[in-house]
């Protein structure tokens, strides 16, 4: 028996999604009730909440055909990494460690180090490959998240909606009009 029963390829088909991690998301804000979409009061999201968004969408789990067996993950372009908000003193507190099995080559290096060698998109990629599930999968889905420093990326006509403006095709104008025309007669 297939294992894609009943499922088309279409179903899994990926879409580009554009995120700006230094513009304040009001879905992903920490303040109660949530203010206004005009309010200075919201802040960018800080590197947790964000990381958890990103890896969402790189697993699928957004989608109604979500199988935690099956690659069904969106692509993710994250503009503005060098701009990412955090909170308290984490930023030179944070510690992240490597080692090469060898006695005594334990390393560290605090946050702010780590994003003045390598840049904000390196500790994003580390965030979000912290909050993907530890399996064969794993490597697949980090592969689609693309972090950029700046705002400038080559993904540009990949992305469903870019700036709040949708690059996807609208119905013409006549249509439009004809069904405007059919809501006035249904109201005479």
């Amino acid at each position: 028996m297939s294992q894609t029963n009943g499922l088309t390829k279409l179903a899994y088909s990926r879409t580009w999604h554009h995120v700006s991690a230094s513009t304040p998301h009001h879905a992903l804000s920490t303040i109660r009730p949530i203010p206004a979409t005009n309010s200075t009061e919201v802040t960018p999201p800080p590197l947790g909440r964000l990381a958890s968004r990103i890896a969402i969408l790189l697993m699928g789990k957004h989608k109604p055909i979500w199988d935690p067996s099956t690659d069904c993950g969106d692509y993710v372009v994250v503009t503005n990494c060098n701009a990412l908000h955090t909170t308290g003193k984490k930023r030179w507190q944070k510690l992240y460690y490597r080692h090469n099995t060898r006695p005594g080559s334990l390393k560290q290096i605090s946050m702010d180090g780590l994003m003045a060698k390598l840049g904000g998109a390196e500790v994003l990629r580390k965030a979000v490959s912290g909050m993907l599930p530890k399996n064969r999968l794993r490597d697949d889905r980090l592969a689609r998240l693309k972090a950029f420093e700046g705002e400038a990326h080559p993904y540009k006509k990949n992305i469903v909606s870019f700036n709040g403006k949708k690059m996807i095709a609208e119905w013409p104008q006549q249509e439009k009009a004809t069904k405007a025309v059919g809501k006035q007669e249904v109201g005479l």
